[in-house]
């Protein structure tokens, strides 16, 4: 500790030596500071508020049916990306701020220079935007705000428009390449259908679903045969007893067992006006006998029918004729249907039953067919899926663009015009000037430790001896009289003096600054 206060002792008389020196550095150096913060040229602000609504009574509205996107994230990056090269030249042209531009160099410089210059804040969750510019002439920065603001209006707008414009071409895009897509898979569908048409079912049934309808076809098809065979042997049972009745009525005596049916019926019809002739005439009335031959002669002719067919009965018993029974001919019209309804159902079964091996035949190579068709279907399926996806997307993006046409990305409200500032707002000379004071302060004491350091002295034996290394064999001190103490004090008051004078000096600069400031605000 001894050691290290001993060091800075020592510094501190070093650095004491050279204090004028310092001094002098000091004030140069505030004069120097001085004559920069004075020719600082003054800068006027202008600005404007912008407040942002991203609410729209139609968004809510057409949720769902359109695309939603996030406004308020839209425009925060758009207040971050604003300020780009493209966009600042083209603020300096419409500002004109190019116009005594001459070369290349200039115009890099001021493009560097107004975008350092530019500034666009956020107030945080109100969206409520800052625009900003700092320029030593108050109109020319209120004219770049203001053309900062239609940059920042129109960029949102075009944006939006480019954004969905872009998405639209990218969906056309694929819609067309999916069109492609289904034509191709359905040009494959179609090749199989054709290919295996026979394989086909009007309702959509794979072959085991056809197999088991032509089986329950064939089965019901056989029962129906079983059906009309057992109905036309039963008719031809009851035909073969009414031959047999009929035959052995021709063999009897009896000749009104036998039946004719047409003279039986002449002869009813005779006798009927027979009798009705008798209830109003005698026998001896010509009606009543042309009424008693006639039934006679029609008698006689039925004796003569009925003896021609017991001749033919007793020529050829086989062939019987019995037609002349009415239910012998009821009996034959039946038995006549049921040969025509069992002809076709045994056209019937055969069909079926051809249709049913065939089948079976098929069900051998059904599962890879099937498996083919399932294969073509599902790709044809999510083709189908993926263009009617994109097609309704394309729908929406075009609604959410005329959405965004009627409403716009958001509502823009300017709640403070571009306006500027009537005194400069930098630099700040009341800040600055004591920094230079302090700056002038600080080059004082480093010089005066440069300066202790390159001229070194050694104000101790201590320290003599221990720098060089060798041992020491006496002091000899210096006695100051009352003359050398009078001008160490002299000198002291002048340089407490000067470095007074520099204090006082640049107080006074400040009051006058701080009063200049409060009569031009």
């Amino acid at each position: 500790m001894d050691e290290l206060i001993s060091q800075v002792t020592t510094i501190a008389r070093g650095m004491w030596k050279h204090r004028w020196r310092g001094l002098i550095a000091a004030w140069v150096v505030a004069l120097v500071g001085v004559v920069m913060v004075m020719s600082v040229p003054d800068k006027y602000e202008a600005s404007a508020r912008i407040y942002v609504d991203t609410q729209s009574i139609l968004k809510p509205l057409m949720s769902g049916l359109a695309v939603q996107p996030n406004v308020e994230q839209q425009v925060m990056m758009l207040s971050r990306t604003l300020i780009t090269r493209p966009n600042v030249e083209k603020l300096i042209r419409m500002a004109d701020l190019d116009l005594g531009n001459a070369s290349k160099a200039q115009q890099d410089a001021l493009i560097e220079r107004v975008t350092k210059s530019l500034a666009i804040q956020n107030a945080g969750r109100d969206n409520i935007y800052t625009l900003a510019y700092r320029d030593s002439s108050p109109e020319t920065a209120k004219r770049v705000v203001q053309s900062l603001v239609s940059i920042f209006v129109e960029s949102s707008m075009g944006s939006s428009r480019q954004d969905s414009d872009a998405a639209k071409k990218f969906i056309d895009d694929q819609i067309k390449t999916y069109v492609t897509k289904l034509e191709e898979a359905e040009a494959r569908l179609k090749e199989f259908k054709l290919r295996n048409i026979e394989l086909q079912s009007s309702d959509g049934q794979d072959m085991a679903g056809m197999l088991g309808g032509i089986s329950e076809q064939l089965r019901q098809a056989r029962l129906e045969l079983r059906e009309a065979e057992n109905a036309r042997d039963a008719a031809r049972k009851q035909l073969e007893v009414e031959r047999a009745a009929n035959s052995k009525n021709l063999m009897s005596d009896n000749s009104a067992a036998i039946s004719t049916p047409e003279i039986d019926s002449r002869i009813d019809a005779q006798k009927r006006n027979l009798d009705a002739l008798l209830q109003r005439f005698t026998e001896q009335h010509p009606d009543v006998a042309g009424a008693r031959r006639l039934i006679k002669d029609l008698e006689d002719q039925k004796r003569r029918e009925i003896a021609e067919l017991r001749k033919a009965a007793l020529a050829n018993p086989a062939a019987t004729p019995a037609g002349n029974s009415l239910a012998y001919q009821e009996l034959s019209r039946v038995m006549a249907t049921s040969e025509v309804q069992v002809a076709s159902l045994r056209a019937r079964v055969a069909e079926y039953d051809a249709r049913y091996n065939k089948a079976r035949e098929a069900m051998k190579v059904a599962p890879q067919i099937e498996a083919e068709y399932a294969q073509l279907n599902r790709d044809y399926e999510i083709n189908k899926k993926n263009y009617t996806d994109l097609v309704s997307r394309r729908e929406s993006a075009a609604m959410s663009g005329e959405l965004d046409t009627a409403t716009g990305v958001a509502d823009f409200r300017l709640i403070d015009p571009p306006r500027a500032s009537p005194k400069p707002v930098a630099p700040n000379r009341l800040l600055l000037m004591p920094l230079a004071l302090l700056a002038a302060l600080g080059a004082g004491l480093g010089v005066t430790f440069l300066l202790s350091q390159l001229r070194a002295v050694y104000y101790d034996a201590y320290s003599m001896s221990e720098s060089l290394g060798l041992p020491l064999l006496g002091v000899v001190s210096l006695v100051v009289d009352d003359g050398g103490a009078q001008r160490r004090k002299s000198e002291l008051m002048k340089f407490l003096a000067a470095t007074g004078a520099l204090v006082v000096v640049f107080g006074l600069g400040m009051a006058a600054l701080f009063l200049m400031s409060k009569q031009a605000g």
